[in-house]
């Protein structure tokens, strides 16, 4: 098998191909031939050293992928060989064959691609939990997608479209026509415009009843500022922490020292909420795990979400996928292909 390592923290120049024998599934695994792995902004950070949790270099890093089933272990009737399916992983994704426990995997609708499987698990999970789970979305409810452009912020519009919420989203100005067709209601330009003005503008003053932050530093003060009375702040990222390629840590402490202290008499004279986000310490609540997939998957196949893929880089391209993504040209997500 062909695996990408992470061997030192640093630059997308860090990340190396290496081949290893084929692993073998156990009772109840399966193993999987893998046509494509979804990066996260979270692999970024770990090659950087910045995300905490992560193993020690050398190590594999990757959250999701997808392919075909091509051995079952003992105990396994389902899946079986030759199917199609997503397989979310606690790291060691960036690879072309995995091992995969069978009850955690689940079947690629047909028409569907492997490409588009291996973009749902990682961001449509976070934007439901966020959204659905911890948000408690209603209809009609209006929405505050920060970084609307990339692969969560694309499934949070399409998961915030079924509740009929009215959104206002955050990307460069190059992307709102994009955005716009998506179902992005109030775009705003977050390089040259205060979004904290413009949603309060646009709300004439009432703010919004949810604000999905991955960006941290002063921006979690400002999307507080933007909550309505009742509303909550969902924190899940802080990528304000990556400038460039290789870690800053003069920039990763100022923007610690912006992020906010939230006083808990704030936030009751406010009335206020403030909730933080982490899916891979999530791992253990299988219960909410399946019945989010569940729903996912429904949605997924009857066609009311469909992940938006917006570039493609062979496995040995990692670096070059990873830079892409910095330089914050990606709409949608960005997948690694196996031929």
């Amino acid at each position: 098998m062909k695996s990408v390592y992470i061997t030192a923290h640093g630059g997308p120049e860090v990340l190396d191909l290496r081949e290893s024998p084929d692993p073998t599934p156990g009772a109840g695994q399966i193993r999987v031939r893998v046509k494509a792995v979804g990066i996260n902004f979270a692999d970024i950070l770990m090659r950087m050293g910045l995300y905490p949790g992560a193993p020690p270099p050398p190590f594999v890093p990757g959250y999701e992928a997808a392919g075909v089933v091509d051995l079952a272990g003992p105990g396994v009737i389902n899946p079986r060989a030759g199917e199609r399916v997503v397989v979310p992983t606690n790291f060691g994704g960036y690879a072309d064959t995995l091992i995969a426990n069978a009850a955690e995997v689940f079947r690629i609708p047909d028409g569907k691609t492997f490409e588009a499987g291996a973009a749902l698990a990682v961001n449509y999970m976070t934007a439901y939990l966020a959204l659905v789970e911890q948000g408690h979305l209603q209809k009609g409810n209006k929405v505050l997608i920060h970084s609307v452009g990339g692969g969560v912020g694309i499934a949070a519009t399409q998961i915030a479209k079924i509740y009929e919420a009215e959104i206002f989203g955050t990307a460069s100005s190059s992307k709102h026509d994009f955005l716009k067709r998506q179902g992005v209601h109030h775009c705003i330009d977050y390089r040259s415009q205060n979004f904290e003005k413009e949603v309060m503008k646009l709300t004439s003053g009432a703010g919004v009843h949810l604000a999905l932050d991955p960006v941290g530093g002063s921006s979690f003060s400002r999307s507080y500022r933007c909550l309505a009375k009742t509303g909550k702040l969902i924190m899940y990222g802080f990528s304000a922490a990556s400038t460039g390629p290789e870690r800053k840590l003069l920039n990763t402490a100022w923007q610690w020292l912006r992020s906010p202290s939230f006083s808990p008499f704030d936030l009751m004279m406010n009335n206020k909420g403030v909730i933080g986000l982490h899916l891979g310490r999530m791992t253990e609540q299988k219960e909410v795990f399946a019945t989010a997939m569940t729903q996912l998957a429904l949605w997924w196949d009857r066609g009311k979400i469909e992940p938006v893929v917006g570039a493609t880089f062979p496995l040995q391209l990692a670096g070059k996928a990873h830079d892409f993504i910095q330089s914050r040209q990606n709409i949608g997500k960005v997948v690694l292909t196996i031929q």
